[in-house]
């Protein structure tokens, strides 16, 4: 048997922190709850109140940020003098939300007036990422030219361009959350605003790029207001931390041992579900009744991809209007074309997904501890979901590369598994082999590359050194961590009130996952492919309705028969169908219980 077909999900009991349980039960948490905690948190660094109770006396002063103060008085003449000021931001979800939280700061809040401000959103796939050279050819032949460039989530690895716009006589502020080169802050930018600066004192490095913008931006209007520009009961950014929880979900950042973005989203998500911005509403309308209140998963899995899709798939600038649409309609017209772009995207990615599996599985029968696949044919816009796939599959942190728009060169994006830093290791890669890594960037779980084509059997050899240092002699496989069993009692639906209590869930807070043994009572494929599997299970005197999101292949008959017993790692949700609830298991795994 090869080994990428032996290499079958294993279920597995969650580490748990004992004295976190103690303290968590202390604190008045059930027993699940402390249970759910104490798998998750490990040794925090913020109190464990902070964490289980979020709040937004939990944000830090923004001043702790190293070079706020300087950016936000560069910010503030730039106002006060009537400059054309740049918004320079990323196409992802993280990037956009910024967008929205800097423009409508400037223009609704500090008065500068719409024609002053100048949106500038690469092409993923014309422009790049980040401060790029075509981005910075734009900026130089726009009239009148900004003298002041604002980015966000991208900025701090791209010295060369900063100092070309410098020359042209442009102050550019830095705010970003990704990790910088070992050569420290691009010396020209004015100000570069970045908790992962190593001379930074800010206590969370974990923010999204979204939360450094709304953090700068509070601190501008407090700078504006101390010389008089602005009078003190103009209101605050509050608002806007709609839009930053949406960006800080999206991006993966860390819900675990982060007290800030526990406190940003949960605000958020309160902010959200008031409804008063039209893209909430049309969203809210596009998904159905039965959607609301929106929930951290709809920030993840319905809104995310859709923003994300346009720029994956397009030009980028439809998601920002549809952000910033001032009437239902025009946002619900925007969302029709995120939409569109989302199914397309869908498509092309079942494509990449086969392609890369069966190009993985060689690498896997290699011995491959870490995944480098070349796809000839393969959409940049999709590599980063096509990586998660296979980290989903086989437990390897997984790059996907495709053609770049410069010839000779590959794109790549890279998902990570835990244990694995992968922003350490590409550093650690340029350092073995600098000619096959010109250019990366990324955080822990997640990452960005460019690499010759001539050279990617060299980015190969020293990406599987520098996993290899970080993981010793550690297995990896697909691994699905439990919370443990619930009994029969357990599985009603006011179990969810207990769990839901500790939201907000996401990286490195995961939603609980439980296991358990249950009779297959029913069973039927569903889905236009279908590929899903629902089924109605049975524990003792519980009957539950089950869902298993692709469970076989396109084609493929149901794993599992009327009367057979099966053993699954499952989630908790509430089916809601025309204003009535039911509890429903969503299957994240299921093999026969004597397999």
């Amino acid at each position: 048997m090869r080994i990428a077909d032996s290499l079958r999900k294993r279920i597995t009991s969650r580490p748990r922190h004992e004295g976190l349980y103690r303290e968590a039960l202390d604190a008045g948490l059930s027993e699940l709850q402390a249970r759910i905690v104490a798998g998750r948190l490990g040794s925090p660094r913020a109190p464990l109140e902070a964490l289980i109770r979020p709040a937004l006396k939990y944000i830090e002063h923004p001043e702790k940020l190293c070079d706020s103060r300087r950016a936000a008085e560069r910010i503030a003449r730039a106002v006060a003098e009537g400059e054309h000021i740049g918004v320079l931001t990323d196409y992802d979800v993280d990037g956009i939300t910024s967008h929205v939280v800097i423009l409508r700061t400037l223009t609704e809040l500090f008065g500068v007036p719409a024609d002053r401000v100048h949106s500038l959103i690469g092409h993923r796939i014309h422009d790049g990422y980040g401060i790029s050279l075509p981005l910075v050819e734009r900026i130089l032949t726009l009239a009148p030219q900004p003298s002041l460039i604002i980015s966000a989530d991208c900025g701090s690895s791209d010295e060369p361009r900063l100092a070309r716009l410098r020359e042209a006589g442009i102050d550019v502020v830095v705010t970003d959350h990704h990790a910088l080169p070992v050569e420290g802050p691009p010396p020209s930018a004015h100000a570069v605003v970045n908790p992962s600066r190593h001379d930074c004192d800010y206590p969370d490095n974990t923010i999204a790029g979204c939360m450094v913008s709304w953090l700068l931006m509070s601190l501008t209007r407090a700078v504006l207001i101390e010389l008089g520009l602005l009078m003190p009961d103009t209101p605050k950014l509050s608002p806007w931390l709609s839009y930053v929880a949406l960006g800080t979900v999206a991006d993966c950042v860390s819900l675990g041992d982060s007290a800030i973005n526990r406190a940003v989203v949960t605000l958020g998500l309160t902010l959200i579900n008031r409804m008063e911005e039209p893209c909430w509403r049309a969203m809210a309308e596009w998904l159905g009744e039965d959607s609301t209140p929106f929930d951290a998963e709809t920030l993840a899995f319905q809104m995310g991809p859709r923003i994300n899709a346009r720029s994956r798939l397009d030009d980028p600038y439809a998601a920002l209007h549809f952000m910033l649409a001032r009437d239902d309609a025009t946002a619900r017209r925007y969302l029709a074309v995120l939409d569109e772009d989302n199914q397309s995207r869908k498509s092309i990615e079942a494509d990449m997904v086969e392609s890369a599996r069966t190009l993985a599985r060689t690498q896997l029968d290699e011995g491959a501890r870490v995944l480098a696949v070349h796809l000839e044919d393969g959409h940049p816009g999709v590599q980063g979901i096509v990586a998660s796939r296979l980290v989903q599959a086989w437990g390897r942190p997984t790059f996907v590369l495709t053609p770049a728009a410069q010839p000779g060169m590959l794109t790549g994006s890279g998902r990570s598994v835990e244990g694995v830093h992968l922003r350490n290791a590409l550093q650690r890669a340029h350092e073995l082999a600098p000619e096959a890594l010109p250019r990366f960037g990324g955080h822990s779980g997640a990452a960005g590359i460019g690499v010759p084509l001539e050279s990617l059997e060299a980015f190969r050899e020293a990406l599987t050194r520098a996993v290899d240092e970080q993981l010793g002699e550690r297995e990896l496989y697909p691994l699905i961590l439990s919370d443990g069993a619930l009994s029969d009692d357990q599985l009603q639906l006011t179990i969810l009130d207990e769990i839901e209590a500790l939201t907000p869930f996401g990286r490195e807070f995961e939603a609980p996952l439980f296991e358990g043994r249950f009779l297959v009572e029913k069973t039927r494929l569903v889905g236009a492919e279908g590929n899903h599997l629902m089924m109605d299970l049975s524990s003792g005197r519980v009957m539950l309705r089950a869902i298993w999101f692709r469970a076989v292949s396109p084609g493929e008959r149901s794993p599992f028969g009327l009367g057979e017993t099966i053993h699954c790692a499952y989630r908790l949700s509430r089916n809601r169908w025309r204003g009535r609830e039911s509890l429903q298991l969503m299957i994240e795994h299921a093999e026969l219980a004597d397999a």
